[in-house]
Order: C-alpha cells, then structure tokens, then sequence
C-alpha cells in the first residue's frame, strides 16, 4: 500500500512539473514557434529540453541561442533549417524565447 501511494506522489509531482514547464510557456512561442517545436518531442525541429540540454552549464547560452534564433541554421542538428527570426519574432521575443528554453535545464 505504502509504495502504491508513493507512486502516485511522484507520477503527480512529474506530471505537474511537466505541466509548469507548459505553463511558463511565452504566450507568443505556440504561434511562433510551435509550428517546428514542442516541449518534449521533435518536430520540424528539436524539441525545447533537447536545445536546453545542448546548452545546459553554458552561461553565455541565452544569448548565442537567440542570436542563432535570429539568423537561422540547422545549428548542428541535421533536421531542417530554422529560417532567420523564426516565424516573423521580434528581438525582445527571440530574447525571451531563449532565456525560457535554456531555463528549462537549469
């Protein structure tokens, strides 16, 4: 009984991390960037803890992912490019996008 109940807490707790980390989602991302990206699965384009984890421990990563968001390129991953600024994204949105993705591993 005991472990039952342990079990349910803990896929609880994964299941609402995993919603918190949706939630933070920037409100703009799903319009612009949804289209090629998902949290936790490959699109069009690596998914969004793929790209954290590629970053995590870097502690310039927020700002050589936004500008590798504003111009372009498959950045190593050998899918499909990423055109230049996404799907038409302004700088304080790119910003944002990828201090919310590199967040994700921290």
């Amino acid at each position: 009984m005991k472990s039952l109940i342990s079990c349910v807490i803990v896929s609880a707790s994964l299941t609402l991390a995993g919603s918190a980390l949706a939630a933070d989602l920037p409100s703009f991302a799903k319009a612009k960037c949804g289209a090629c990206h998902a949290l936790d699965k490959k699109l069009v384009g690596p998914a969004y803890k793929d790209i954290s984890a590629k970053y995590k421990g870097d502690k310039d990563a927020a700002s050589k992912l936004a500008a590798n968001i504003t111009k372009g390129g498959a950045f190593g991953w050998k899918l499909s490019n990423m055109p230049p600024k996404g799907m038409g994204a302004s700088e304080a949105e790119i910003k944002t996008m990828a201090e919310y993705i590199v967040g994700i591993a921290q």
